[in-house]
């Protein structure tokens, strides 16, 4: 049974197509046009193992919100598509990933109820590139809203900008791949005493 999700997501503002495959080998093709972004969305599926097609035209001559926050909701969507019922998985992930001087904690509960907890260092760079850093707790809003998952994000510290955003993805990107890994002793059964998710 293939594990894939499609989304296509069209309004005034942006056109996203979001493409993934939880049993992939990381295969990644990504174009939102913010390329911090693209760099984010990219650490996701290698480091995830999901093969990852993103394709978003947004008004970025308005400012880059809407193609970060609509590329955000279709990638959730997607992942809860290709979810399925949920049976057979471990259900729970946690990583912790340090990126030089920066230090992220991720851990996720494909729970089917959205919750966010996100802590990061105050006072950062306002941007990377076009990518504005206030946009980085949004997207994880975005992406649990749709993903319908609880999702605790903690940096405990860090120094560098870029570094701080890009180990949170790559913790993510972990936590979500273990969380979403078939658990050989579990073959067939829903990770819940509801006996849903």
């Amino acid at each position: 049974m293939t594990r894939v999700g499609r989304v296509e997501r069209t309004t005034k503002e942006t056109s996203v197509l979001v493409e993934i495959d939880l049993d992939g080998r990381g295969d990644v093709e990504v174009s939102t046009g913010v390329g911090f972004y693209d760099h984010m969305l990219d650490q996701l599926g290698r480091h995830g193992l999901f093969d990852l097609k993103v394709k978003t035209d947004g008004d970025l001559h308005i400012d880059t919100h809407h193609t970060i926050e609509d590329t955000a909701l279709a990638l959730g969507a997607a992942f809860k598509q290709a979810l399925g019922d949920k049976s057979g998985i471990y259900r729970f992930g946690n990583c912790t990933v340090p990126l030089d001087e920066s230090l992220a904690q991720v851990t996720v509960d494909l729970s089917g109820r959205p919750y966010l907890v996100h802590t990061e260092p105050e006072n950062m760079a306002p941007m990377i590139g076009s990518y504005d850093t206030t946009m980085t707790r949004h997207i994880f809003e975005s992406f649990v809203a749709q993903a319908q998952i609880a999702l605790h994000i903690h940096v405990p510290y860090g120094r560098n900008a870029h570094h701080i955003v890009e180990c949170q993805f790559k913790a993510l990107a972990r936590a979500l791949r273990y969380a979403s890994e078939r658990d050989p002793r579990a073959a067939g059964i829903i990770p819940s005493t509801k006996g849903a998710l």
